[in-house]
C-alpha cells in the first residue's frame, strides 16, 4: 500500500482536461489519443478516463522532438524526423512512392507551423463554395494528418490512421464519400463513430513540383451529401492555388 502511494505521487493520474492542458491541446484532441491508444488510459468506477502523468511527458517529449529536429539548420538537406519515413506496417493504405512523398513532405518545413492566411482563406473558400461546415489543408507525415488549415474543425491534428485523405492521395482524380457510414473503408473510423461525426468528405491531392501528393485540400459535412459538378469543379481550382503556394516554398 505504502509502495502504491509513493508511485501515485510520483506518477499521479491525470484528468483528460489536465493532460489536454499540459499538451497544450484541446480536450477533444486528446479524447481522440485516448480512443487510438496514443495514450494509454483506463476508466475509473464512475466511467471516467484517467492518464498517468508519465505518459502524458513522455508524449510531449515525443511531439516536441518532432518539432524541433532540424532546427537551426540553413542547408537544404534539413534533418528528418521519424515520422518522415515510412512505417513497417502502415494501418493505411500509401501509394508506391510514400517513402519519396514523405521526404517531400519534411523538406516543405510546414508541418508544425502556425497557421498563415494565405491557407485559412483557400479552406475559406472551400467551405463557402461548397456549403460545407469543415474544410481542411492537410499534410501527411507517417504518423499523423496534420492540419496546416481548417475551417469548422476543433481537432490540429489526427492519427494518420484515421485520416479519408490517405486514400485521396492514391488517385490523380478527387476522392469523394458520400456517405461514410455504408463505406467499409470509413464506416469504423473514430472521424465517423465519434463526436466529429463525419458522413460526407471530398479531398482534392495537393502536388509538388516532384508529382508527389503530400496532402489535400478537403470538405467534410455531417450529413450524407454529394457535390455539384460546378462545386467539385471550384474545390479542384483552390486546390491547385494551394498546390502553387507549396510549390513555391519548396
Amino acid at each position: 500500500m505504502v509502495v502504491r502511494q509513493r508511485e501515485e505521487m510520483d506518477d499521479p493520474a491525470l484528468t483528460t482536461g489536465a493532460a489536454a492542458r499540459l499538451l497544450g491541446v484541446a480536450t477533444s484532441t486528446v479524447q481522440l489519443w485516448l480512443g487510438a491508444g496514443t495514450l494509454p488510459s483506463w476508466a475509473t468506477p464512475g466511467g471516467h478516463r484517467r492518464v498517468r502523468r508519465s505518459a502524458v511527458l513522455q508524449l510531449l517529449a515525443q511531439r516536441s522532438a518532432g518539432r524541433s529536429h532540424g532546427a537551426g539548420r540553413t542547408d537544404h538537406a534539413p534533418a528528418l524526423g521519424a515520422e518522415f519515413f515510412p512505417l513497417a506496417m502502415p494501418p493505411y493504405p500509401v501509394p508506391s512512392s510514400e517513402a519519396a512523398r514523405l521526404r517531400a513532405v519534411g523538406a516543405l518545413r510546414l508541418v508544425d507551423t502556425p497557421p498563415e492566411h494565405v491557407f485559412d482563406r483557400l479552406t475559406g473558400l472551400a467551405a463557402q463554395v461548397t456549403d460545407c461546415p469543415i474544410a481542411l489543408i492537410t499534410l501527411l507525415t507517417a504518423r499523423r494528418q496534420w492540419f496546416k488549415s481548417r475551417r469548422g474543425m476543433d481537432l490540429p491534428e489526427t492519427p494518420r490512421a484515421w485520416a479519408f485523405c490517405s486514400h485521396a492521395i492514391l488517385q490523380e482524380m478527387p476522392l469523394t464519400v458520400e456517405d461514410a457510414t455504408v463505406d467499409p473503408r470509413f464506416a469504423r473510423n473514430p472521424l465517423v463513430t465519434g463526436v466529429s461525426h463525419v458522413r460526407f468528405y471530398a479531398g482534392v491531392a495537393l502536388v509538388d513540383a516532384g508529382g508527389h501528393r503530400l496532402g489535400t485540400l478537403c470538405v467534410l459535412d455531417r450529413e450524407p451529401r454529394r457535390l455539384r459538378q460546378r462545386e467539385l469543379g471550384a474545390l479542384i481550382e483552390l486546390a491547385g492555388i494551394a498546390s502553387e503556394e507549396f510549390r513555391r516554398r519548396a
